[in-house]
């Protein structure tokens, strides 16, 4: 029987694969590189052996998707920041029963999802760079998932999320749920861009992130849940959150009882307001 044994929300900003490297930038989230590392660590240390990436990078149209491939190989340059992200060089196994699974147990409640298995399919960077700190010994399998969704509405992804659950207790696969985004996500003008990468765009937005961070440590999960569309909408969420509704779809929705573990400190990447987050987890 499978279970969800780690669950988060977390960063996968392309300043940190800068951050790596020799320039302007260098060092600059160490934090959070740190803490992805932390996270890797502590993901095995709770017997997951596979990650299912809710990954906000991923853009569908209609439908949703699971990239089900059981193998990913490739070489990766962000066509969204191809002066961020060049040449990432990737090799992890798939889980691809899983990927099948999920799709399944989504179109039976009435949201068509499709699971594929096809080599030119790649990953986004929205898995790819959580991916590069959590499993850089590619010792765990993936499934990523698409999860900026055009037309999708909310309820759809609190469903999606709980089919997800469904899949993963009826499978064999001990799973990482990580649900890659930001927090706001108003990015800076263009003339404004390069200059500011390490700053805010909206006091307001960091205030209201904030506050959203305090519900979670606190544990009013519920309550926070009653704004996350306004969140989203007001606040310019990363790909209306999607992610984060199929996250706490998978984790009970308004009956989850857990709360929010800051992982690194709240930090500002383009304008936009990062962190990871760990979500506690029924112990069985």
């Amino acid at each position: 029987m499978g279970e969800i044994v780690f669950a988060a929300k977390v960063t996968h900003v392309p300043t940190m694969y800068l951050s790596e490297h020799d320039g302007p930038l260098k060092g600059c989230r160490a934090q959070a590189i740190d803490s992805h590392r932390r996270m890797g660590e502590m993901v095995r240390a709770a017997g997951a052996d596979t990650f299912v990436v809710l990954d906000t990078h991923w853009l569908v149209n209609a439908g949703y998707h699971v990239n089900a491939n059981p193998h990913f190989k490739g070489s990766f340059t962000s066509h969204e920041f191809p002066h961020f992200i060049q040449e990432l060089q990737y090799d992890y196994p798939g889980n691809a029963e899983l990927g099948e699974l999920i799709a399944a147990k989504a179109t039976a409640r009435d949201v068509l999802t499709r699971a594929h298995q096809v080599d030119s399919l790649g990953l986004e960077y929205g898995t790819l760079v959580p991916m590069r700190y959590q499993n850089a010994d590619s010792s765990l399998k993936v499934v990523s998932i698409a999860a900026w969704c055009m037309k999708a509405e909310m309820s759809e992804s609190r469903m999606f999320g709980e089919a997800l659950a469904e899949a993963v207790a009826e499978s064999d696969s001990k799973v990482a749920l990580l649900a890659s985004g930001s927090l706001s996500h108003l990015l800076w003008p263009n003339r404004l861009s390069e200059a500011r990468v390490l700053e805010i765009s909206s006091k307001f937005n960091e205030h209201v992130d904030r506050m959203v961070l305090d519900m979670w440590t606190d544990g009013r999960i519920a309550e926070f849940l009653e704004i996350l569309p306004e969140y989203a909408r007001h606040c310019s969420g990363e790909a209306a959150m999607h992610d984060t509704a199929m996250l706490f779809g998978a984790l009970g929705w308004d009956r989850y009882a857990g709360r929010g573990e800051l992982l690194c400190d709240y930090f500002p990447s383009s304008g936009t307001g990062q962190v990871n987050v760990m979500f506690t987890l029924p112990v069985h």
